[in-house]
């Protein structure tokens, strides 16, 4: 029996350690806000992170409803916990919610990790380093490129931002509110300097055809096509994609998604979102241990990860 900073130690496999938390008073607590939340592979990825290192944290999953998330934002330092991921639909609303965010988190509009110090709620945004850091996974540079963004929410944000201070030289956001398209497409343009425009998402089969088809990268920021709406699509025409485009969803519950298939269908690369999952966890984690991440640990943890639509009559 091995008790390392209370780990119980209980079997190999090919070579790899496998631990099971063996909770006690002093094991720290880590997690994830969302709703719904039975999709997220984040407790896996981090929970094998923490077994690896041998520190004795844990990460659970809070399923948050929004009407909720004021108290459970003040719950994070009533109970004294490290800190915790923020999803869907909470990445834009958290922010009044803390104590403060960093200058990214603030100019971005959007918060994914929420730092606990002596009682201090900060928000981060790792989202768009996780995202460029992706990006360098699949040799893509974004300088001097065109990108079509689909979604303007918190993902969309992060994802403008990152792309925006990477020197890309334009940006077409493309969402069913085109209010909302239009007000991050200015504000992106503004920070950055990049030519930015907004599109109406009814547009995506008509004349926005000939945008997404000209775009050297598109990414697919919604929730459509996520665990257990798989069978769900934005409504891009097959004929949109082209050979030699980088085509990136960010769900990662199913990987592919049936918006990939697509795009590799027309001959375009395409990334899932586990990439970025990977690196912006990898960040987060950093944050609450200040640990290096132990990525090919967390990645192989991610990839074999039973889906939620495997386990959803599991308590």
């Amino acid at each position: 029996m091995d008790n390392r900073a209370g780990l119980e130690l209980v079997t190999q496999t090919e070579g790899n350690t496998v631990v099971k938390p063996d909770i006690t008073g002093r094991t720290r607590l880590v997690g994830i806000f969302g709703h719904p939340i039975t999709h997220t592979l984040s407790p896996a990825m981090h929970n094998a992170a923490f077994a690896a290192l041998g520190l004795d944290f844990v990460y659970l999953p809070f399923d948050v409803r929004p009407e909720a998330l004021a108290d459970a934002v003040a719950g994070i330092a009533a109970l004294s916990l490290v800190g915790v991921n923020v999803t869907v639909p909470h990445k834009e609303t958290v922010l009044s919610c803390l104590d403060t965010v960093t200058e990214a988190a603030g100019l971005i509009g959007a918060v994914n990790t929420i730092v606990n110090r002596d009682g201090r709620l900060t928000g981060y945004n790792t989202d768009a380093a996780g995202f460029l850091k992706a990006l360098e996974d699949a040799a893509f540079d974004p300088a001097g490129k065109e990108a079509v963004i689909l979604g303007a929410g918190g993902a969309a944000k992060a994802v403008g931002a990152a792309l925006g201070m990477s020197s890309i030289r334009r940006i077409t956001f493309i969402n069913r509110t085109l209010g909302r398209a239009k007000e991050l497409a200015a504000k992106v343009g503004g920070a950055t300097g990049v030519s930015s425009t907004a599109v109406p998402w009814e547009e995506m089969e008509k004349s926005a055809v000939s945008v997404i088809r000209s775009a050297d990268i598109v990414v697919q920021t919604t929730s459509i096509g996520m665990h257990p709406r798989a069978s769900e699509c934005p409504p891009v025409p097959a004929d949109a994609f082209r050979q030699g485009q980088l085509v990136v969803d960010l769900v990662y519950n199913p990987a592919p998604t049936l918006f990939l298939k697509t795009a590799v269908a027309a001959g375009a690369r395409t990334q899932d979102g586990v990439r970025m999952l990977l690196h912006q966890g990898a960040a987060a984690f950093e944050l609450w241990t200040g640990r290096p991440a132990p990525l090919s640990m967390m990645e192989s943890a991610l990839r074999t990860a039973p889906v939620a639509g495997r386990v959803s009559d599991i308590p």
